[in-house]
């Protein structure tokens, strides 16, 4: 039975301005142009109030084939390279769950909401997840997923043209194991890191699609088992695909109806932007890295989202990549004991 357009038309909507949004990008040079320009086309026709939407399942099938993508660059040399980063990840994965704290404490302050609210909408993890975390505890479900959407989209908008603006791009060292496409071992291979992909999907693994690709993509390159490369033209619609999927969560009726709140977060945003960006100069230095690389790293931004950036600046996409993975593993697991013990202590200091 074909489905009526009603509940098509929406997405296909969507996808068109996404793809002319990142066509004009391409011809105007803009930093990221087939995740930035349908991010900001979409968000746009959405504030004027033109009905569009993402595809159903785009954010995940963009995870998926970004996350196949990016495992292709853990070659041997570069797996035992960041093995021997493994204190440093950690040590960036504990600096964004204490910012995390820190920005949710200035979002309370300034929007004079609940701390619980306050900080589960500021911990850089996804929306999905930490609305659910945010649930068990007593936050505000919306206010949380409002922030975390409008963290992802103003991270993913700002930093890539601010590298553009200092010209901070490299020829990055780190390199795939194989350049070459080949059509049956690309089926292959996206068919493997798809099937990952729903196992951790299945096993209520956030960031299922991502984590699953890399999960499995990682291992055969380690191994050297290079079945293909995954050509430009698909990584460009899977940017295309998150781009829109970024870009439909914007809701302009939150942002009328809870303005002092959407300032406390914008604010909030752009504090953890500038103090990782310290982190990672810093961190860069004591380590002797790339100072940009670690930016990216350390950035307030999603797994894909900063290692597709990576990818299309040439900064490290495997360092990038495992910090974001470490940052991503951590704060789920650790947000929300850190909280209930957090809760405890201030009840008995009453």
């Amino acid at each position: 039975m074909t489905a009526h357009p009603a509940a098509w038309l929406p997405a296909a909507k969507g996808l068109a301005i996404g793809l002319a949004a990142a066509l004009v990008c391409v011809v105007v040079h803009a930093p990221l142009p087939w995740m930035i320009g349908p991010l900001g086309a979409v968000a746009a026709c959405r504030s004027a109030g033109i009905e569009c939407a993402a595809p159903a399942g785009g954010r995940q099938a963009g995870q998926w084939i970004i996350g196949t993508a990016l495992g292709l660059y853990f070659t041997p040399p570069v797996a035992e390279f960041v093995t021997r980063m493994w204190w440093l990840l950690l040590f960036a994965a504990v600096f964004a769950l204490a910012l995390g704290y820190f920005c949710g404490y200035l979002v309370a302050r300034l929007a004079g909401i609940d701390r619980t609210t306050a900080v589960f909408a500021s911990v850089p993890g996804g929306a999905a997840e930490m609305s659910v975390l945010g649930e068990r505890y007593g936050a505000r479900v919306d206010e949380v997923a409002a922030a975390q959407s409008l963290r992802l989209m103003l991270v993913v908008v700002v930093i890539p043209w601010v590298f553009a603006a200092l010209n901070a791009h490299g020829s990055d060292a780190f390199q795939p194991g194989t350049t070459e496409v080949d059509g049956i071992g690309l089926a292959a291979l996206l068919a493997c890191t798809l099937a990952g992909g729903l196992v951790l999907q299945r096993l209520g693994v956030a960031n299922a699609f991502v984590l699953g690709a890399l999960a499995v993509a990682i291992p055969l390159t380690v191994a050297e088992v290079n079945l293909s490369a995954v050509p430009r033209w698909l990584t460009n619609a899977a940017q295309l695909l998150l781009g829109c999927a970024l870009g439909a969560r914007f809701e302009r009726s939150f942002l009328r109806r809870a303005p002092r709140f959407v300032a406390a977060v914008v604010v909030s945003i752009g504090a953890a932007m500038a103090l990782s960006a310290v982190f990672g100069v810093a961190v860069a230095a004591a380590a002797g890295l790339h100072p940009a690389t670690l930016v990216l790293a350390t950035a307030p931004g999603g797994i894909a989202e900063m290692s597709i950036t990576a990818k299309v600046l040439e900064l490290g996409v495997p360092l990038v990549t495992a910090f974001h993975v470490t940052r991503v593993v951590l704060l789920l697991t650790c947000t929300a004991p850190l909280f209930a013990w957090l809760r405890r202590r201030r009840r008995r200091a009453r």
